[in-house]
């Protein structure tokens, strides 16, 4: 058989070839590989041709967008505070002892948590579970908030916000202040309002009569959306058996705001009219009246207010309690020393208020007991009884001399203030007698159908 020498099996060819090649000639196919591939990359990712030949931009690839973070769970826990609860029990859950030792000690500074009142609403504020915020209504001004920023923990006290609405309110009394209010659709606070701007010149036992007027521009004011009461009256109109009253609010200075008349003089005097809201009188003073105990004549110079068991009592004028205590005819008692010789007595209290003591400082209108009946009484009332240098005083007799009157450095201010303020009253009362008007033509027209 012949055989060819010059045949090679075709791995050995392969072989045979790779080691023809030279290192150089390695180098150029791969750059012809690298240029292939590059080519085909650029063809695929390149610029697109219409049949027409005109380049068309590229579709661009939308950019990837991170998932959004998860919303933070929000919570409130909205309450009052219970009887005899604490700050421990209130955010024990949320703080170590530790830091309610601290909170403790940072509130003397901003509020004491021992001034705390069970009743008063408060708001726990949280984020995914975590403390944010407490938040502890003192009065209806301010608030006190606790909140956590990280590891640190802040106290302060806030005012609190409302959305207000002012307005002029009108009245007519038919039989009381209290019926008058309701009659116009408002809260009975505004008749206590009323009665201690104008309680300095009207005894709103004695003086009020029918058809007595009354007008207020008020502040009403509203937390998300709901009726949160009324916030300043900022002048006020009150017509009392004839004789008109007005008062408008201002601040003189460096002075405590107060009310004043329309002539710039202080609507509040040395003393209150009365040391109750609407009560009656059940015995006047008098200094001869059969007693209803005793079963003999005696001397009776003090005035008997009769009211509810747990009305409040207030002191009458500035001044400092001389004596306090308890005896069986007086029952509990009050004496408070006022400036020029004058003192006045509080009878029959079925208790004190909270810190009282001989010595203690008592300011005009300050509650320093509640009406109660007893020692000697046949019921739950108070005896007022009022003494200058030893010797009796009728209550409702007695002309107090009027505070300060606003200063001539601030009295230009007071006028500028006053005369827009008063001009919407008036406008007010215009347009009630206006409105009178036409419903007496209509009845009268009526009558002679």
């Amino acid at each position: 058989m012949a055989t060819n020498t010059d045949f090679q099996p075709p791995h050995k060819s392969a072989v045979g070839f790779k080691k023809k090649l030279k290192p150089g000639r390695w180098v150029a196919l791969f750059a012809v590989a690298v240029c292939v591939v590059l080519s085909v990359l650029l063809l695929r990712g390149g610029a697109s041709f219409s049949p027409e030949g005109k380049q068309e931009p590229l579709p661009v690839a939308a950019p990837v967008v991170p998932p959004a973070p998860p919303e933070p769970v929000y919570a409130e826990i909205k309450n009052t505070v219970p009887s005899g609860s604490s700050i421990t029990a209130l955010l024990g859950e949320y703080f170590t002892d530790q830091e309610i030792y601290h909170l403790n000690q940072q509130s003397d500074a901003v509020f004491p948590f021992t001034k705390i009142c069970a009743g008063n609403p408060y708001k726990i504020v949280t984020l995914d579970g975590e403390f944010s915020s407490f938040i502890y209504e003192i009065d209806a001004e301010e608030q006190l908030v606790i909140s956590r920023e990280a590891d640190q923990i802040n106290m302060e006290r806030q005012p609190i916000l409302y959305d207000v609405v002012t307005e002029v309110i009108h009245g007519t009394i038919e039989s009381s202040l209290f019926d008058a209010i309701a009659a116009i659709d408002e809260s009975p606070e505004l008749a206590y309002v009323l009665a201690d701007i104008f309680g300095w010149d009207i005894n709103f036992i004695l003086d009020i009569r029918v058809g007595d007027t009354f007008q207020a521009l008020v502040e009403k004011r509203f937390r998300e959306g709901q009726w949160a009461g009324y916030g300043k009256v900022l002048a006020a109109e009150f017509v009392n058996q004839g004789e008109t009253f007005k008062a408008i609010r201002f601040k003189d200075g460096d002075q405590a705001t107060s009310f004043y008349n329309e002539k710039g003089e202080n609507m509040r005097k040395t003393f209150l009219k009365v040391p109750l809201s609407f009560t009656r009188i059940s015995s006047g003073f008098t200094m001869h009246r059969f007693h209803p105990i005793l079963k003999s004549w005696k001397s009776h110079p003090a005035i008997d207010y009769v009211a509810p068991v747990g009305t409040p009592i207030k002191t009458v004028g500035d001044g400092s309690i001389y004596r306090i205590g308890y005896t069986k005819g007086n029952g509990n008692f009050i004496e408070v020393r006022h400036s020029n010789g004058y003192a006045t007595i509080y009878l029959h209290m079925k208790g004190f208020a909270r810190g009282l003591k001989k010595g203690t400082r008592v300011s005009q209108g300050q509650v320093i007991g509640y009406l109660g009946g007893t020692g000697m009484a046949t019921g739950p009332h108070l005896c007022f009884r009022m003494r200058h240098n030893g010797a009796p005083v009728n209550p409702t007799k007695l002309k107090a001399p009027a505070a300060k009157s606003v200063s001539a450095e601030h009295l230009a201010e007071f006028q500028a203030l006053a005369a827009p303020l008063l001009a919407q009253l008036e406008d007010k009362r215009d347009h009630q007698q206006v409105a009178k008007l036409d419903l007496s033509q209509e009845t009268s027209a009526t009558d002679h159908l």
